[in-house]
């Protein structure tokens, strides 16, 4: 808890153009009490989370790491709660690259970002992989707890909002598909910072990513919380990183029942251990 409110008092402070000085004064404390909040030192008192709340502009709950709902998160809440999987039951293709690379031979945590209904963390799951599924969407995570139920494998579920969440425990594998859209461009780089951090030696990132392109018209699900991509922005936050796989494809699909188009840069990187030189 306090290690979350530490960081989202920062990025939120930082959102807003404030400095730590002048967030202590609208709140009439001194910059080191602030300075204290975000280094996780100090928690701030009960009695201050409303009017910090109000100068930072954002829920109580979100500036303490809850998802919150008062707006529409993602356009996909109402189709996951049909019976009907909205995306079909088939794990995706970046899933076989996995077991590739990375087969669960020894005891392996994955992380699902963006899980929706769960298919691609069940099939890790069965597969073998320790497997954690994240999403915003509360029907999409009962799907997921579902179709695993069903199934017969464990899972751990998270509901977290992309934007809020940060690890704070080593993964051996991070997967994303369809989502990384929803970063807004100013967190991206400290966004992935955490996720490399968090991730063990010889651990792999396998993401994928729409990209703008002039040439293709705007998809037509018209999502309020998307944002723009671009060709190799992906992959200049993995210039350290080996890269096995890095590609992008243009491809038809009918998710909304009107055919149109997508550009999407897949990836797929590696953290190797660093060459130590020696000196003299």
């Amino acid at each position: 808890m306090k290690d979350k409110l530490a960081r989202n008092i920062s990025i939120y402070r930082k959102e807003k153009g404030l400095t730590q000085e002048a967030l202590a004064q609208k709140l009439g404390l001194t910059y080191q009490a602030v300075s204290k909040w975000e280094n996780a030192q100090t928690m701030p008192d009960l009695s201050l989370l409303p009017a910090l709340s109000q100068v930072l502009e954002v829920s109580i709950d979100k500036l303490l790491g809850y998802a919150y709902q008062d707006k529409k998160i993602t356009i996909y809440e109402e189709e996951y709660k049909t019976q009907e999987y909205y995306w079909g039951l088939e794990p995706s293709r970046m899933c076989y690259r996995v077991l590739e690379l990375l087969p669960p031979t020894k005891h392996l945590r994955l992380l699902d970002i963006g899980c929706g209904e769960g298919k691609d963390a069940v099939f890790f799951a069965r597969n073998g992989y320790d497997v954690t599924a994240l999403d915003i969407s509360d029907a999409g995570l009962d799907k997921t707890k579902r179709l695993a139920d069903k199934i017969g494998v464990p899972i751990k579920v998270l509901k977290a909002d992309i934007l809020d969440f940060r690890l704070d425990s080593n993964y051996d594998i991070l997967f994303s598909s369809g989502v990384l859209h929803y970063i807004k461009p100013e967190y991206r780089e400290e966004i992935f910072g955490n996720y490399k951090q968090f991730t063990n030696t010889n651990g792999i990132h396998v993401f994928n990513v729409f990209v703008n392109k002039p040439f293709i018209a705007p998809p037509p699900e018209k999502e309020p919380n998307a944002y723009k991509w671009h060709s190799g922005e992906l992959l200049g936050y993995y210039h350290d990183w080996l890269i096995p796989d890095s590609s992008e494809v243009v491809f038809d699909c009918n998710s909304s029942g009107i055919p149109h188009k997508h550009a999407m840069t897949k990836m797929i990187a590696q953290k190797v251990s660093e060459i130590k030189t020696q000196r003299g």
